[in-house]
């Protein structure tokens, strides 16, 4: 067992929390092998009116136990930044997560820096308690919660803005007539001037109208003469020819295995193409260890029930891998 001390644990848990943070910012969802998924949610911006506290968009940290099966994202990311192999980094998350179900199960409250705490209630759940400190939106990097202080206006500026509103005075009070004769004569203008420009508008739209007509009516004409003087003589066609050209989507892939030398992988397509599956051979890896899939998914979900069936019922040791197809 890897973990066997208190200080070891605590190291660990240190590690830990460093990894799960570094993927919680690249990926929505980042599964505990044996313990639990850690989800990341979007929250827009808020205020608070009542401390007058503007808060930025976050993106804030639930924890999921029912997700629990492996998809590979943590093991690789550790196996990465280690230098170690896949199957010794989650030999050391399994270590780990059975320390910390052990000390849960012992009353003990654990918290995870940035993350949050975990404490079992009195019915025997995990109870998560996710942390404020820390927001996984990248868009927000830099971005802190602030208090700005509630505006105080003075009389004079109350007064002040009381009279912007106030309505603008008429032009005739009740009682008393206000005769202003060039405003008559402006409006007869103006009306006379819009009747005219109206009439004028109807008179060119109509004879743009014609002008495009008479254009159609002769694209018209000579292309129904180019039709008619176009001959198409096929003596000899050729056959029609379907080409299928299979295409691997999606970034989620179930992997069979890795082989160091590559008439090994080449062996395993085979084996796996006689079980009636479509394998493929995807190159090499990091490592240098030529790659197998079972298939690829677009869905998470998708792609994690597909190796749920797999490893019960043909290869235990497949494993998801979460990457874009030509690149690392």
């Amino acid at each position: 067992m890897l973990i066997c001390t208190e200080k070891t644990y605590k190291f660990v848990l240190m590690q830990l929390e460093t990894y799960i943070k570094d993927l919680l910012y690249r990926y929505e969802c980042v599964i505990v092998p044996g313990f639990g998924a850690f989800l990341t949610n979007f929250r827009s911006a808020t205020i608070d009116k009542d401390t007058h506290t503007f808060h930025p968009p976050a993106k804030l940290v639930s924890f999921n136990r029912q997700l629990q099966t492996n998809d590979g994202l943590l093991a690789n990311y550790i196996a990465a930044a280690d230098s170690c192999s896949y199957e010794t980094a989650l030999q050391r998350i399994r270590s780990f997560t059975s320390r910390l179900s052990q000390k849960l199960n012992d009353g003990n409250m654990i918290s995870m820096q940035g993350i949050g705490d975990f404490q079992l209630n009195k019915e025997g759940s995990v109870q998560f308690v996710p942390s404020s400190s820390e927001n996984y939106d990248t868009a927000s990097f830099g971005l802190t919660a602030f208090v700005s202080p509630e505006i105080a206006r003075s009389a004079e500026q109350h007064a002040q803005a009381s009279r912007e509103k106030e309505p603008a005075p008429l032009l005739f009070a009740p009682g008393r007539r206000v005769v202003v004769p060039y405003m008559k004569y402006a409006a007869i203008g103006l009306i006379a001037i819009a009747l005219s420009s109206l009439g004028g508008m109807k008179i060119y739209e109509g004879n743009v109208q014609k002008h495009n007509f008479s254009e159609k009516e002769k694209a018209d004409l000579r292309v129904e003469n180019d039709i008619q003087e176009a001959t198409f003589i096929i003596s000899d066609p050729l056959p029609a020819m379907n080409i299928s050209v299979p295409k691997e989507t999606g970034r989620y892939h179930i992997v069979a295995g890795a082989f160091r030398i590559e008439d090994n992988a080449f062996k395993k397509l085979k084996q796996l193409t006689a079980k009636g599956y479509s394998p493929k051979l995807i190159g090499k890896n990091r490592y240098g260890l030529h790659q197998v899939i079972y298939s690829s998914h677009v869905d998470r979900l998708d792609a994690l029930r597909e190796l749920r069936s797999i490893k019960n019922n043909e290869n235990s040791d497949a494993w998801l891998l979460v990457q874009t197809l030509g690149s690392e």
